[in-house]
């Protein structure tokens, strides 16, 4: 899967931090094993943070855009070095530009009908929407008749509920606020931020038996 690693895959989301904060995370995360960081469209000076993002990201890691809500942000992203696009839902033009380009593509869905609409259209992964609404209960249910759609939850993903969202037929994880607590970037906190990602890949190992997609 060109410019996304799915023996982890994990999506680090980095929402409205700096560019100073956005190299210092990198490191913390890929040190944590961490190897996929979105930056989102939505941050001050996006596309100067994903060429940031590139540049501090060690041999391995991919660096990917967020909340990709139309074709120019797709342009803006791709232009940034962006190696995969997730968008916060459905939006047709865009998954059908990276379908045909070649570029990984994960855009967001909630009901059943969106996340059939976006496989359908071509997703990699479908994200799940903010996934802690309802829950691994959620995810098994939308597997029953839909058991080949590869399901992302993302939004409230926390270390204790990730056994219980695999076991559900979760096949990866978006993971930002509480990976990336604004009061502990604040307060420089770097190793503990390392330690949570160490966490999060540990407990997605023990999950799955380090099965990739």
């Amino acid at each position: 899967m060109s410019g996304f690693d799915s023996e982890v895959p994990l999506i680090g989301i980095l929402r409205g931090f700096d560019a100073d904060r956005i190299e210092r995370l990198v490191g913390v995360a890929a040190r944590g094993g961490f190897r996929n960081l979105e930056v989102t469209m939505d941050s001050k000076g996006a596309t100067d943070l994903i060429r940031a993002a590139r540049k501090a990201a060690p041999p391995g890691m991919r660096i990917g855009a967020g909340t990709v809500r139309g074709l120019e942000d797709l342009r803006a992203a791709l232009g940034a070095g962006a190696e995969f696009i997730v968008t916060p839902v459905v939006v047709e033009d865009v998954i059908r530009r990276c379908r045909s380009d070649g570029v990984f593509i994960v855009p967001g869905a909630f009901t059943p009908t969106e996340i059939h609409r976006a496989w359908d259209l071509g997703a990699d992964l479908v994200k799940l929407f903010p996934a802690d609404q309802l829950g691994p209960a959620y995810v098994r249910s939308v597997k029953g008749p839909l058991p080949e759609v590869k399901l992302c939850p993302t939004g409230g993903i926390t270390v204790e509920a990730m056994a219980a969202y695999r076991k559900a037929g979760a096949e990866a994880f978006g993971i930002g606020g509480q990976l990336f607590q604004k009061p502990r970037v604040e307060a420089g906190d770097w190793e503990g931020i390392e330690r949570e990602a160490r966490r999060y890949v540990e407990a997605w190992r023990a999950s799955t038996g380090s099965q990739s997609l």
